[in-house]
């Protein structure tokens, strides 16, 4: 199964699900297909959506996939990758109407130069990240977390 989220955003974003359809409808796509749609009004029978479920289920989705496509949210990606699971990033861009800026776009770059995940920042190359994402070894995450609570305590210290 592969699993596709959107996030919470409530913006559409029918350009990647209409790219994964006609990806489905060249064969490049094989196995069953369910995403997570939140806002974006999309009907298809080749793939099984939903709106919204709680973070658990989400969790147990992810883990079940064999590998993710996804919006550029953080903690979308962050979930995804902390199950070693291999993700291909498809950043909502604002002049499609997809975000109100292109946060995204620098999210998807800083994630795939850390090799942690496959970038598409065109859905006309989706195609070949489908192709790429069988033998894609992304790095092991390693959260920098604990560097941004010193961080953040030394400032308060400071204080």
């Amino acid at each position: 199964m592969i699993l596709v989220l959107l996030g919470t955003q409530d913006k559409p974003f029918n350009r990647l699900l209409d790219a994964i359809l006609k990806e489905i409808n060249k064969g490049n796509i094989k196995d069953k297909v369910i995403a997570q749609i939140g806002s974006t009004v999309f009907e298809s029978d080749k793939i099984k959506t939903f709106d919204f479920i709680d973070k658990q289920e989400i969790k147990e989705l992810i883990c079940k996939a064999k590998f993710i496509i996804t919006h550029a949210g953080v903690g979308t990606i962050t979930d995804c990758i902390r199950e070693n699971k291999k993700v291909i990033v498809v950043p909502r861009i604002k002049k499609y109407g997809e975000h109100t800026n292109d946060h995204q776009l620098e999210i998807t770059k800083e994630f795939a130069l850390k090799k942690y995940v496959l970038p598409v920042y065109d859905v006309k190359n989706l195609s070949k990240a489908l192709k790429e994402i069988k033998d894609f070894k992304p790095n092991k995450y390693e959260s920098n977390n604990d560097n941004f609570k010193e961080l953040v305590k030394g400032y308060i210290d400071k204080l």
